[in-house]
């Protein structure tokens, strides 16, 4: 079926608007980046409450727009189970983390591990953020595209370009500054687009809300506890380990998970080191716990929303593939500009992208200490607009190469779970710990963890070895503190002891 049909001029006038409004704003707050210190860092002079919003548009993404609504449809509301384990994760990141950052003058986090351990741990940890970033972005860029090409009637090739470009453009022209405001703009839309969908579901859904809780309850569709099985019942450790979302497994690793892909992924904290001080950088990270909670439940609303009303409402038919739900609900049922702005909250959603975090780490923990030591800022400020558009070209690639693929909202987390358990494995241990050194210990334990957790999701995909997703942060973390720390005393002697 063309979607397009369904899409009029009234609802691309108001992404048109929209869009016109963010690259605006990006263009304004990016004027008169001169320096790397402000391309990166804005100076350390962004307000607390616009890198509290960028914060949370950086988080939500299209995944959490498209494929919320959808697993809420399909499944049930446990996902919110893994809320608690982040919020708690936040707090923690917020008194531990942030205070080392600052201390260090950080402009990427990665060189903390530099003055805290050497300059071994300090490449390994960026090369492992470029792995998963990419990997990772490339989904979420998949997922907008997925909606927008169905929406709009797009070939899906095309709508990666489009979102490439953008983010090349305003990225590429006004650095941090840039990406933080237009994120006001982009979390604003996509809060204000949920909205109203869930008011639109509510006019018309006979019986209100009464109704949604009867029907939506009834199937199951509104439960949130997954308590799993019963102590000492048959194959209840095989099911906690296969279960992701029993609430116990769910919160912890909610809580790893969060730690590792917020604490330890330049993409989340560069948003937060923008800020002038510490303690306005870690109030801004606590108040992220409210409005990503927010958006998380408004969009679970509308997962339950779209369940009854296709319940009550036969003569539409859900697609095949309910990846694709929610977006196409907005082109066959949603009324002039209404689905607008639901295109709008999507796009809006997916054109914040990982460009300015993938040059920053490059520029900063690659190119300046290993390939050009000596140059001045103005041709580091050069080669990371270059960088802008080279990374652009590989994370549109990487989407395209995803573009078949469905359950969109676990597999952006399996891909994480290969790899941050060794970021946040080696964080907590300079954080925690006084032990020195520990380069070439730090380096075995990081890449043997990531190896493993990836032969573990292969094995688990293949249904050889059935294992939770989820489990892999936390047995990257634990195992790759264990083995860096018991390690360390032979591999990283004094040449004098040695």
């Amino acid at each position: 079926m063309n979607f397009i049909s369904h899409f009029i001029s009234p609802d691309l006038c108001v992404l048109y608007v929209i869009l016109g409004l963010m690259l605006l704003v990006g263009y304004l707050s990016g004027k008169g980046q001169t320096t790397t210190n402000s391309f990166f860092l804005g100076q350390r002079s962004v307000p607390g409450w616009a890198a509290c919003l960028s914060f949370v548009a950086t988080e939500i993404s299209a995944v959490t727009i498209v494929s919320v609504p959808a697993t809420a449809y399909m499944e049930n509301w446990q996902y919110a189970q893994f809320f608690i384990g982040s919020a708690v994760a936040r707090i923690t990141i917020a008194y531990l983390f942030i205070p080392a950052f600052y201390k260090f003058n950080c402009t990427t986090i990665y060189e903390f591990l530099k003055y805290r351990f050497g300059p071994s741990t300090h490449y390994a940890a960026s090369t492992l953020f470029f792995i998963t970033r990419l990997l990772g972005s490339g989904v979420r860029l998949m997922a907008a595209s997925l909606a927008v090409a169905i929406i709009l009637g797009w070939d899906m090739s095309h709508t990666i370009v489009f979102f490439i470009v953008i983010g090349i453009f305003y990225i590429g022209y006004g650095g941090i500054k840039a990406v933080v405001w237009t994120n006001v703009v982009q979390a604003l839309t996509f809060i204000v687009g949920g909205i109203a969908t869930l008011i639109f579901l509510y006019v018309n859904t006979d019986g209100g809300f009464k109704s949604i809780l009867a029907i939506a309850g009834g199937a199951g569709r509104l439960n949130i506890i997954n308590w799993g099985p019963h102590w000492g019942e048959p194959g209840w450790i095989h099911k906690i380990f296969q279960d992701p979302n029993i609430i116990y497994t769910a919160i912890l690793n909610g809580f790893v998970g969060s730690m590792a892909a917020f604490g330890t992924d330049q993409e989340m904290m560069q948003r937060l080191l923008t800020l002038e001080t510490r303690e306005i950088s870690q109030r801004t990270l606590l108040g992220t716990i409210f409005w990503s909670f927010f958006v998380l439940a408004i969009y679970l609303c509308v997962g339950a929303g779209l369940f009854v009303f296709y319940a009550q409402h036969p003569a539409f038919h859900a697609p095949q593939n309910l990846d694709k739900i929610y977006p196409i609900f907005a082109t066959q049922v949603m009324p002039a500009f209404l689905r607008g702005l639901v295109l709008s909250s999507v796009v809006m959603a997916s054109i914040d992208s990982p460009l300015g975090s993938l040059t920053t780490s490059f520029v900063t923990d690659i190119y300046r200490p290993l390939i050009k030591r000596d140059g001045d800022d103005r041709h580091y400020l050069l080669v990371s607009r270059i960088g802008v558009v080279i990374f652009g070209l590989i994370l549109g690639t990487i989407a395209w190469a995803f573009s078949h693929l469905e359950k969109i909202l676990w597999l952006a987390f399996k891909i994480g779970g290969v790899t941050y358990g060794s970021l946040l494995g080696v964080f907590l241990l300079g954080l925690l710990t006084q032990k020195k050194g520990g380069n070439r210990a730090n380096l075995v334990a990081m890449i043997t963890l990531a190896v493993l957790n990836l032969t573990l999701l292969l094995l688990s995909e293949m249904k050889i070895f059935p294992l939770g997703w989820s489990w892999l942060v936390i047995f990257g973390t634990f195992g790759t503190f264990a083995m860096s720390w018991v390690l360390a005393p032979f591999l990283d002697r004094p040449k004098s002891a040695a």
